[in-house]
């Protein structure tokens, strides 16, 4: 018998429904968990196959589970789904052994599909799209990769792009540009 247990962390409640719903339909088991905290007291992540990690989450970043995953399966293939897609943060993901990397929106479809292709091989987001990028895209991405550079320090990263704290902060509230 072949495992087809997710280990699914969202915290948007009415997406998660809907997610959970469509692969349960698609005979997929599914253990969803709104927050990281509530993820890492698992005590079981070894029974999962597929595990599908919201970046952003309200209590913190989901690639800190990527290791546990990873050392209580090997086998797992993980996808890292987001709203605030960034090559950075792409890369990181990967790097910390995501298979896979797929920005908002995504279909139930297109997340299979990320797990069967593996890094780089779907709707990703690559590298091959920097010189298609747009001006206001071309700084998110700047910001990320500025951001991951310093650990995540707002005023560090501000130092390192010569520009002002709240500057930065304003421009990390706003949802990135779509192209």
């Amino acid at each position: 018998m072949t495992n087809n247990k997710f280990f699914y962390i969202e915290d948007d409640d009415i997406l998660a429904s809907v997610t959970v719903k469509a692969l349960i339909k698609r005979s997929y088991e599914v253990e969803h968990f709104s927050s990281v905290a509530e993820a890492s007291a698992c005590d079981h992540l070894s029974d999962f196959a597929y595990g599908l990690l919201d970046l952003k989450l309200e209590d913190g970043n989901s690639l800190a589970l990527i290791d546990a995953l990873i050392n209580a399966n090997p086998r797992m293939k993980i996808l890292v789904l987001t709203g605030y897609a960034s090559i950075a943060s792409a890369v990181q993901a990967v790097k910390m052994g995501a298979t896979n990397y797929l920005a908002k929106p995504a279909t139930v479809d297109d997340i299979l599909r990320a797990f069967e292709k593996g890094a780089g091989d779907s709707r990703e987001l690559s590298l091959e799209t920097v010189d298609e990028m747009s001006l206001r895209r071309r700084e998110w991405e700047t910001i990320q990769t500025a951001l991951a550079a310093n650990n995540g320090n707002i005023s560090a990263t501000a130092r390192h792009l010569k520009m002002h704290r709240r500057t930065l902060q304003r421009k990390l509230q706003k949802k990135p540009v779509s192209e």
